[in-house]
């Protein structure tokens, strides 16, 4: 990549903190808004498919804009990112995605820090969080493979969908299920119900890239490149 790791670094903190800013505060502003959870998990969807079309745009071009560690270990993975630059982008995307939270807190002058008491568990829940973060690694790589200018957009929608059609509403994030477990709030999620969640996500990510990379291929007249959400 053209920019060094320093600034990849920053802009993988800066973009997931910013999701996470938008996952957290939308939540809020839904729960002040509105009694309806339904409505409420709309006026939650719409911003975040929305900021991560805007994230992925300007911050592509920089580091990947993964914000995501599943993400980052399926590009490794696929030989497509520096194994020794894995433990630092996840480490930037962790850190990046609390202070989102904690600035979403600060937005809406709530504690800065409250864990979720949010129950998030059980088999469906899994299966849902494994469902999505595989349809975002199929979102990914195809857009990667057909259409990689298509890619913040593809992602939005994708996320955008994936909200409503599972039943975890579609964290598929290991960094953001962390950050979330640090708002007691709309999009929360318990400490305790974290490892199932990453567990699941992880091994969505991992089927992802065996079945998607396997089906896409790749396009041998141009370098393999991340990127991602």
């Amino acid at each position: 990549m053209a920019f060094d790791l320093s600034r990849r670094l920053a802009a993988e903190a800066l973009g997931t903190g910013l999701l996470v800013a938008t996952v957290v505060g939308s939540g809020i502003m839904a729960e002040s808004l509105t009694k309806d959870v339904a409505l409420q998990l709309l006026c939650n969807t719409l911003p975040t498919g929305a900021i991560l079309v805007v994230l992925i745009t300007i911050f592509g071009p920089v580091s990947g804009a993964h914000f995501n560690p599943a993400v980052t270990l399926a590009f490794a993975g696929r030989g497509d990112f520096a194994r020794g630059e894995v433990a630092a982008y996840v480490a930037a995307q962790i850190a990046g995605g609390v202070l989102g939270a904690i600035l979403a807190h600060a937005m809406f002058d709530l504690p800065l820090v409250a864990f979720s008491a949010k129950v998030r568990t059980g088999v469906p829940q899994w299966i849902a969080e494994g469902v999505a973060t595989f349809g975002l690694l199929a979102t990914i790589l195809g857009g990667l493979r057909f259409s990689a200018a298509a890619i913040p957009w593809l992602v939005g929608l994708y996320i955008t969908a994936a909200y409503w059609f599972t039943a975890s509403t579609s964290f598929a994030n290991p960094a953001v299920a962390i950050a979330r477990s640090f708002s007691n709030t709309f999009s929360g999620i318990r400490p305790l119900d974290l490892p199932g969640f990453i567990i699941a996500q992880l091994a969505g990510a991992a089927l992802g890239v065996a079945i998607f990379g396997w089906l896409f291929g790749r396009d041998k007249t141009k370098p393999a490149k991340g990127s991602g959400t």
